[in-house]
């Protein structure tokens, strides 16, 4: 009967140390769960802080390409940028950022006011952030505005937006 019971209480204490073991893990793992959130949140930051670097890099190095290819006499002129210029052209380089080449493009034609060619609509397209994959990319951009009715081609490659686009909507 000693051994029973004795054997009994063995048990116990190995079922209350497994218990033990397992409410460590399950801490620990809930620890680096944590851990873990707060690093993808570092990389996040970087990796905008990375983005921001590497556009702010572009920007001062056209400036300094700029400065260079200037010629002597708008040297004399103080033709260095302010801090405000550079937050425009900063800024600029995002316009549309995020946004697909329809919509970035619609944008852009009424700034504009005018008809754009598809050369030129992507050009201001990739410098306002909006990214083209492909090998093609102004047949991308006129296949994009083919297809929106809000655009309409005036000539080939050459695009406006339709009159329904161009006139003020009234609101009923």
């Amino acid at each position: 009967m000693l051994k029973d019971g004795s054997l009994t209480e063995e048990l116990e204490d190995i079922l209350g140390g497994l218990e033990q073991r397992i409410m460590m893990y399950r801490s620990k793992l809930i620890e680096l769960q944590k851990k873990r959130d707060r690093l993808d949140d570092e990389l996040k930051t970087a990796k905008r802080y990375l983005e921001l670097a590497e556009t702010l890099y572009k920007v001062e190095k056209n400036k300094s390409r700029t400065s260079q290819q200037a010629q002597p006499d708008d040297s004399d002129k103080g033709t260095s940028k302010s801090p405000d210029d550079t937050k425009d052209l900063l800024l600029n380089q995002f316009i549309f950022s995020g946004l697909s080449i329809p919509q970035a493009t619609y944008i852009l034609l009424k700034e504009e006011g005018r008809p754009l060619h598809a050369k030129y609509i992507y050009q201001r397209l990739l410098e306002g952030g909006v990214k083209i994959r492909s090998k093609t990319p102004i047949t991308s951009v006129s296949i994009s505005l083919n297809r929106d009715k809000r655009f309409l081609r005036v000539s080939p490659n050459t695009y406006s937006l339709s009159e329904d686009e161009t006139q003020p909507h009234e609101r009923r």
